[in-house]
């Protein structure tokens, strides 16, 4: 038995600079972060300056309107500095000092211009419609000003408003609660890893054990992990319970029949679109249980002895891919959308938009981020692996949209909805995919790309609407006035996966159950549907693209450009995908279903 110590995961500082995000582009030091918030700070007052005369003229809306946006803009880059530095290192307490500070002028920031949506609302469409021909330059923001006259009904007064945008900071204390207990004191514990060499678990590398190709070793990663979160289980739930009643609270206030209702409202996204998908994958669960037969026979495991660790055990060797040669896959499958397209992203690369390494206090997973004045930043833990390619160019899909957007409109529209979003991360797995399957036939390669395919469409198509189901039903019970507790939550979810696992996977309850705990995205109401829209939406544009249709390419491009200026929904219709039926989710299972065949065929 070996007697190696553990393996430590590095600290921030020891990870070397080419690996890590510019994160000196946007402030190159805490110090200068702090000058740019004073400087901020003494800027709010000008915001309730403009109250008594916002809507006196279409001269001083304009000039409202683009005086709270240039402030809101420098308050979005304090933001982004400290969540990133946040999450690059959780251990770090001055920057989460830095952080609960920037939170706290950002909901002040809110609450000062808390007066713009009631002013805006109490305008009749007669007057808005005659000032967009009196002031020209007002009518940039006509579809943020429609945006708020169609919630008429659900905005309240200016001081009600105040005091509900002032209670924002309380609110986002759950998530801010979840993430300092997950990233940076919840010990998953040590187990032994395929040398017998003591590991210690950390968010940055469980991902590897859970996918160990050693079926001890991710069956040791996926127990210990599990168990160190139903330690701490009733503290979750606790937490999340306390995000689900604000969720309740804001809805009831701005009088919305519901929570879902609420969350769907400022996006303009109709209750059918999130149940049509929710029906649909309940529907095609016969589709992932043939899959995770499949996957059994592949594993050479005996009928019945499919477990929850094996669900990412590899089925073949993952191929290892450097770093360089990645990005270089990456951009060869890219060349459908055209060269300016690949070229931004390769100097982005060599800019270190990324930040790559696992280091002690660094969250797990992945994600873009940054601000309509930063780069589109991109957080990973790469790993030398295909998974890890994949992973890198669904950010990288992320990224480009920001980009295309921030180049593209104004800062009013800066931002977009999350199915957009998802659309466009997912398009470009979907490009290399195909990429990677046209170059290589070679059995092993073709059963890890497939893989890695299906992986993503689990996530996306299976676990993110079980957990948006789950979300569902916790924010119905809350509003039928009924107690949520830990215990609830995991039996809750545990029975949406029996239904979805059928008698395919075995079950363990409790470790199953308290799956819940590890997915931030249940603080961010009735977000998770959206994965699912967007897998959906960009497995219909990119088979039109990879035929060749141009037309199809540069409406693509339109709709990655359109950021915050269309309704999310009316772009992917736009674009040519009507999110309003089930047909598109239907289409993306029957991918789904060739992939299977394909995996089936290649079972010895």
């Amino acid at each position: 038995m070996s007697t190696t110590a553990p393996t430590s995961v590095p600290l921030r500082q020891d990870v070397p600079v080419a690996e890590r995000w510019d994160i000196e582009s946007v402030y190159d030091s805490i110090e200068a972060w702090e000058r740019a918030y004073k400087a901020v700070e003494a800027r709010l007052p000008e915001i309730s300056q403009v109250q008594a005369t916002l809507t006196d003229s279409p001269a001083t809306l304009l000039a409202g309107l683009r005086l709270i946006d240039e402030i809101a803009e420098a308050v979005e880059n304090l933001l982004v500095y400290a969540y990133l530095r946040r999450s690059e290192d959780a251990t770090n307490s001055r920057v989460g000092e830095i952080t609960d500070q920037v939170v706290g002028l950002a909901t002040r920031a809110e609450a000062a211009g808390s007066f713009v949506g009631p002013a805006i609302a109490a305008l009749s469409d007669a007057t808005i419609t005659a000032w967009y021909e009196t002031e020209p330059q007002l009518r940039l923001y006509r579809h943020a000003l429609e945006q708020i006259q169609r919630q008429r009904a659900h905005i309240r007064s200016a001081e009600v408003e105040e005091v509900l945008a002032l209670a924002g900071e309380m609110g986002n204390a759950f998530e801010t609660i979840h993430d300092s207990l997950e990233n940076g004191e919840l010990p998953l514990g040590t187990i032994k890893d395929e040398r017998g060499n003591e590991v210690e678990l950390a968010q940055g590398n469980l991902d590897t054990y859970l996918q160990s190709p050693d079926r001890r070793v991710r069956k040791d990663a996926w127990e210990c992990s599990a168990d160190a979160y139903l330690k701490l289980q009733n503290t979750m739930g606790a937490t999340l319970t306390g995000a689900i009643k604000r969720d309740v609270f804001y809805a009831q206030t701005h009088n919305y029949p519901s929570s879902l209702a609420a969350a769907l409202a400022p996006t303009n996204t109709s209750e059918q679109v999130f149940r049509n998908l929710l029906d649909t994958v309940w529907a095609n669960f016969p589709v992932w249980q043939r899959y995770f037969r499949v996957r059994r026979r592949l594993l050479g495991l005996a009928e019945g002895d499919l477990h929850g660790y094996d669900l990412e055990a590899p089925l073949s060797s993952d191929p290892a891919v450097a770093w360089d040669r990645g990005v270089a896959l990456i951009l060869d499958s890219l060349q459908p959308l055209g060269s300016e397209y690949v070229e931004t992203v390769r100097q982005g690369m060599i800019d270190r938009w990324v930040d790559r390494a696992a280091n002690l206090g660094k969250g797990g997973g992945a994600f873009s981020g940054g601000g309509y004045r930063t780069y589109p930043f991109i957080s990973m833990t790469y790993q030398d692996r295909l998974t890890d390619v994949s992973t890198l160019t669904h950010e990288i899909g992320h990224s480009m949209h920001s980009h295309l957007t921030n180049t593209t409109q104004p800062y009013v529209y800066s931002g977009y909805g999350m199915s957009a979003a998802e659309t466009a991360s997912n398009f470009n797995q979907q490009l290399l995919g195909a990429s990677l399957l046209a170059a290589n036939d070679e059995r092993g390669w073709v059963i890890a790309v497939i893989e890695e395919r299906m992986a993503n469409h689990q996530r996306y198509l299976f676990t993110m609407p079980i957990l948006a189901r789950f979300e569902l039903a916790c924010h119905e019970r809350l509003e039928a006035g009924d107690a949520l507790s830990a215990e609830w939550m995991s039996e809750t979810l545990l029975g949406f996966y029996r239904e979805g696992y059928g008698a395919e996977v075995v079950i363990d309850p409790e470790r199953m159950g308290i799956t819940w705990a590890r997915f931030p995205h249940l603080f961010m109401n009735f977000y998770v549907f959206q994965y699912g829209i967007g897998i959906s939406a960009s497995a219909a544009l990119a088979a039109d693209i990879m035929r060749g249709d141009r037309a199809a390419t540069e409406r693509y491009l339109t709709f990655l450009r359109a950021g915050g200026s269309k309704d999310q929904i009316q772009a992917l219709l736009d674009a040519g995908i009507d999110m309003s039926s089930k047909a598109p989710i239907e289409r993306a299972f029957g991918i789904l279903s060739g992939y299977i065949d394909r995996l089936e065929s290649l079972v010895e």
